[in-house]
């Protein structure tokens, strides 16, 4: 057993989450954490909304709020958003808590006695309307490396080279098009080339193992060559204040978004244990050299799970060219790896809210079942390239795959069982057929859990729903229902039961992916419907004397093991109700007509 941190990208709280943002960190993490569980490791998934930064000034602006406000009512959507969907968080928390700015500034100070940071005269960037800093990312133009148009402020997506604004070429602001002003300000940098050797060796190490996806790696070594100090303070009066005499009280000065919101892996492990009572045992996911750790997210945030994180991580350690020794948090582990998806688009375009190009979690779950949505990521979500999400798809992955696949197994199965026994019958002796399915469905244990351990998704529900097809050729070929003589009621009851047990294990199997559908499927064989536990939200008081606000968490530990649990004999099976929905051809264009055509 090991001890696995799931670290899951943190969403930004300026607004609802899209499906494309889900799509990329929230259900595949969800998949491996569930399966890590059934396999009999120690799991701790955290992580929690992002709340600091300009965007959310500027879009409590809009909305004629404050930024606390705005905050507030997007996290809790956020929670709401993340439980319909299964998201089996230990802790969802936020970055607005006490707990997490003391964390956030004790790092700091780690990394700012090891020596890893300098403090520099720059240049930030100011709106002439509106006299108030404009974020990097909030800046675009031409990019003074590859000459890409498009280039944020902080980084070029298109040859991934870390960037400053007033590099770009023509540089205009994404909120108003208007161009910024340049202005200097002090501010303190994380000295990263400092700290490459020390990066470089990890990357190096973890490209050794070979777990890391080719593009993840690749693109983490090459920022690598361009390396150079970092702004890590912002000229802001929404954030988490810099802890140091003559910046602690400065309204003005606060620490960088990313530099902050990153360090809610562990200030979220951190508020976890002080929850549960026992404040010190967040250590056994970040001091132990044993323990794993995945970090979760889209690609456009490679660079800071594979180079400021661990950068951070590594200065607080004193583990860079400076030396040093850690503070009270002591040596920090390094992530074991950093799990990045592709892009999901929308019938062929980019989300876009603002173009209406989007589909809310919130909206989607509203008329469709969970875990439709959760098939079609698994199956055919942006994993290792860009993948378009399109309604015609949606459809037909639902009805000839879910429904027509699996559900038709379990339906089948059962009404059979009820029809002619009403409960799990015996077995006889078996034929070679029986047990070859048999030994191939509980091989399915073993190769789809070391594809879900690896994150390659797609090719282990693509294993799960061949064996799937395989049980209904088995039922298909046996032709069951034509055993209707007292002389051949024993073969039939030996058919219905190894059916039944490859029911019960692919139920398993397909669990992490399914584990809405997988608790009804068990009541449906007259289980407890208790195969995968699911999250719930509390609302809960700051820890430090701060306002209340929702989380998510569940108890986790009673899942069912990830393998073969023998089938009752004589455990009532009643006719079922479907347990997916076919969705009608018609869903196609009520879809695109929301969207606009």
């Amino acid at each position: 057993m090991s001890r696995v941190l799931s670290a899951v990208a943190w969403p930004y709280a300026n607004g609802p989450r899209h499906i494309g943002h889900v799509a990329g960190f929230g259900v595949p993490s969800d998949v491996f954490s569930r399966y890590m569980r059934m396999a009999g490791h120690d799991v701790l998934m955290v992580s929690g909304s992002d709340e600091h930064g300009t965007p959310i000034l500027i879009a409590a602006d809009e909305a004629g709020v404050t930024p606390q406000e705005l905050a507030d009512r997007n996290h809790r959507m956020i929670v709401e958003d993340f439980v319909a969907l299964g998201l089996s968080y230990d802790l969802y928390t936020r970055t607005t808590t006490r707990n997490h700015h003391a964390v956030v500034q004790e790092m700091f100070l780690g990394v700012y006695e090891n020596g890893y940071f300098v403090e520099q005269t720059t240049f930030g960037a100011i709106s002439p309307s509106t006299g108030r800093t404009l974020p990097d990312r909030y800046i675009e133009g031409t990019c003074p490396i590859c000459g890409a148009d498009g280039a944020r402020g902080d980084q070029c997506d298109t040859c991934g080279n870390q960037l400053d604004p007033q590099d770009l070429k023509n540089p205009r602001s994404r909120i108003n098009g208007e161009t910024p002003e340049f202005v200097e300000t002090q501010h303190f940098f994380l000295d990263l080339p400092a700290l490459a050797d020390a990066l470089a060796e990890w990357l190096d190490e973890r490209e050794a193992t070979g777990l890391w996806r080719p593009n993840v790696i690749r693109f983490s070594q090459n920022i690598l060559s361009e390396i150079r100090p970092r702004a890590i303070t912002r000229d802001l009066d929404w954030g988490i204040a810099v802890p140091l005499d003559g910046w602690r009280d400065n309204p003005t000065k606060k620490l960088y978004v990313w530099f902050d919101a990153v360090i809610g892996y562990l200030s979220a492990s951190v508020e976890w244990a002080r929850r549960l009572g026992e404040p010190d045992r967040w250590r056994d996911w970040w001091n132990d050299p044993d323990a794993l750790s995945y970090y979760f997210m889209g690609k456009d945030n490679i660079t800071f799970h594979s180079q400021i994180w661990p950068a951070e991580l590594l200065a607080y350690s004193g583990k860079g060219a400076k030396g040093g020794t850690p503070r009270g948090y002591g040596a920090l582990n390094l992530p074991t790896e950093v799990v990045s998806s592709e892009f999901l688009t929308m019938e062929g375009r980019k989300f876009s809210s603002s173009k209406r190009v989007v589909i809310y979690v919130r909206d989607l779950l509203s008329r469709y079942q969970p875990d439709a949505f959760r098939y079609y990521v698994a199956a055919a979500g942006p994993e290792n390239q860009d993948a378009d999400f399109t309604w015609a798809e949606f459809v037909r992955r639902t009805n000839d795959e879910l429904v027509a696949g699996w559900g038709n197994l379990v339906n089948r199965t059962a009404n059979l069982i009820a029809k002619n026994f009403g409960e799990i019958p015996a077995a006889a002796d078996l034929t070679a057929a029986d047990q070859a399915l048999l030994d191939h469905v509980n091989g399915t244990f073993a190769t789809v859990g070391e594809l879900i351990g690896r994150n390659r998704m797609r090719q282990a529900i693509g294993e799960a729903m061949r064996a799937v097809a395989e049980v209904n050729k088995y039922v298909s070929d046996s032709e069951p229902w034509k055993l209707k003589g007292e002389d051949e009621r024993e073969r039939l009851g030996t058919i219905l039961h190894v059916v039944a047990q490859c029911v019960a294990d692919l139920n398993v199997v397909l669990s992490p992916f399914l584990p809405f559908s997988a608790n009804a499927v068990d009541e449906v064989f007259g289980g407890k419907g208790d195969v995968q536990p699911m999250p719930h939200i509390e609302e809960v008081e700051d820890l430090d004397g701060g306002p209340g606000y929702p989380i998510i968490t569940g108890e986790y530990s009673d899942v069912r093991p990830w393998r073969r649990t023998p089938i009752t004999v004589g455990a009532g099976i009643a006719k079922p109700a479907p347990v997916f929905t076919k969705l009608d051809p018609s869903v196609v264009e009520e879809e695109l007509a929301r969207l606009g055509g």
